[in-house]
């Protein structure tokens, strides 16, 4: 099995976080600077007390400060090159197996998009299951609402991700760490085909036949794939979110679609799409980035 998909999928995302951004040099502010995107998000996903991302981020700045926007920061940090090497290098050796294709051959002989889909979904699914106790235990994190470092305010449930991690253990069971489980895979299994898809089909479109892509179209076709996966996932996102909060204070949901359809009945279609406006923007530049580190890395192995 070739590794080098593995090892390009971790350095890229890595890179994703900084390429972006003026300092190089320094991949923490990548994270400093998308933080208080992802905490918005997860806060319109599963709070009712807001009216929009204005109104939030107001909120959470007058009754947290500052450093409301930060919280749960380190476990993306450290799970995410490890979630992304699985993605893309089970993507790649799935597609190896289907087309006895290897990465350098794949522009001269290039994979249906059926192939590419299943393989897409095959990454996705086996992420899923890796990503889904890093992401629950961000998700808690994001949602703890007490403002820390305020002499008289009640303290947060949870002290840090290890603290919430052997919280979880010890109230919820093993069980506990994959609350929202079955969101998340339905979130990311047909999500990162269309994802895949997306980006080889633009590329083709815009790449000479059995030319490699210009950078230019790399960057593009990447953060288009990025935003039409978010849109198509946010939905599941949402589901994930609230699911994943459930058992926190006792159990409002019996499942997945009993979180559904309560969902929908108090807030109507909208509640699914909540979040959508903050995904899309920043998926654009993450995943611009990662597929041009991806693309680059791999051609050095040629």
């Amino acid at each position: 099995m070739p590794v080098e998909e593995f090892v390009a999928g971790w350095i890229s995302v890595s890179t994703a976080w900084v390429t972006w951004l003026p300092l190089r040099e320094q991949p923490w502010l990548a994270h400093f600077l998308t933080n208080p995107v992802l905490s918005i998000q997860v806060r319109l996903q599963t709070q009712n007390t807001y009216r929009g991302i204005v109104d939030c981020i107001l909120k959470t700045y007058r009754h947290e400060s500052v450093l409301g926007f930060f919280k749960g920061m380190s476990f993306p940090i450290a799970s995410v090159a490890l979630v992304n090497s699985v993605l893309f290098g089970v993507y790649s050796n799935t597609l190896l197996a289907l087309t006895a294709t290897s990465h350098q051959e794949r522009r001269a002989q290039p994979p249906s998009y059926t192939n590419i889909f299943i393989a897409g979904c095959t990454g996705g699914l086996l992420q899923a299951y890796c990503l889904a106790p890093f992401d629950l235990i961000k998700v808690r994190l994001q949602n703890q609402t007490e403002p820390r470092m305020k002499i008289g305010s009640s303290e947060p449930r949870y002290r840090g991700p290890v603290h919430c991690a052997a919280s979880i253990l010890r109230e919820e069971g093993p069980q506990g760490l994959f609350r929202g489980s079955w969101a998340l895979v339905l979130r990311d299994t047909p999500t990162l085909g269309m994802y895949f898809v997306t980006y080889e089909g633009l590329c083709r479109q815009y790449t000479p036949e059995g030319q490699n892509p210009s950078s230019t179209t790399v960057l593009v076709a990447g953060g288009f794939a990025g935003i039409a996966s978010w849109i198509t996932a946010t939905p599941f996102d949402v589901i994930k979110s609230r699911m994943q909060m459930d058992g926190l204070k006792g159990r409002k949901y019996r499942g997945m679609l009993h979180c559904m359809a309560s969902s929908f009945r108090q807030e109507g279609i909208g509640v699914f799409f909540k979040g959508m406006t903050l995904n899309s923007a920043r998926a654009f530049p993450v995943n611009a980035a990662t597929f041009l580190s991806y693309e680059y890395l791999l051609s050095l192995w040629r």
